[in-house]
């Protein structure tokens, strides 16, 4: 089994790599491979896309690999493969994305993501540390992780779901703040589980052996 990593000019690609890594030795999960190859993504057995910085330029890194898009869509909507979205990875998964303008995203799991605008004393962007509120059921993602474990952000736009049940899980940041989404094959963290320590690996971990 391998799962890929998309490296498209965003995102932490090498603290990635090495906590999938990690995860996967310590739990089987097969073989991680980081890359730029349309080809690639369209073989693999699952897919991540990493993501930082502002909406537009990572959709448009990602659209200026030739053949990616295509490939992307094929492996994850077409042939179902297990997709996570990190951070602004996850965020590419909405409808819209409402940073410097409106622009399009994926439309894989309708909502917008607009700005964080958390109750007045809470700095923007949110950094650092926030514990987790997960929805039950609890999803096959999250299995042994509590509420109450913590988890690493960065961001200053958050995921604005159109239907409340595709939120897996939330934090407070002066108002709710969507944590995990999901719908069928795809999962999306606004927390960096590689950054997350032992919350992190074992999110990880769960999403190498997910069967959606």
């Amino acid at each position: 089994m391998t799962t890929v990593i998309i490296d498209y000019g965003s995102g932490n690609l090498r603290s990635a790599a090495k906590a999938f890594e990690r995860a996967a030795r310590e739990h089987g999960g097969g073989d991680i491979a980081v890359t730029a190859d349309p080809d690639a993504v369209r073989a693999a057995e699952r897919i991540v896309l990493p993501g930082v910085g502002a909406f537009a330029d990572c959709r448009a890194g990602l659209m200026a690999l030739g053949g990616m898009w295509a490939a992307l869509e094929e492996a994850v909507i077409t042939r179902g493969r297990p997709f996570l979205g990190i951070c602004v990875g996850m965020q590419l998964m909405a409808t819209r994305g409402l940073e410097h303008g409106t622009h399009d995203g994926f439309g894989w799991i309708p909502g917008d993501v607009v700005a964080l605008t958390p109750a007045p004393g809470r700095p923007v962007p949110h950094m650092g540390w926030n514990e987790l509120t997960l929805r039950t059921p609890v999803h096959p993602v999250l299995a042994g992780v509590e509420t109450g474990a913590h988890a690493y952000f960065v961001h200053s736009y958050v995921f604005r779901a159109a239907d409340p049940a595709d939120v897996l899980a939330e934090s407070d940041y002066g108002g709710p703040v969507a944590a995990v989404i999901g719908r069928d094959n795809l999962v999306g963290t606004q927390f960096h589980p590689e950054k997350s320590q032992e919350t992190g690996l074992r999110f990880i971990a769960n999403f190498l052996s997910w069967t959606p």
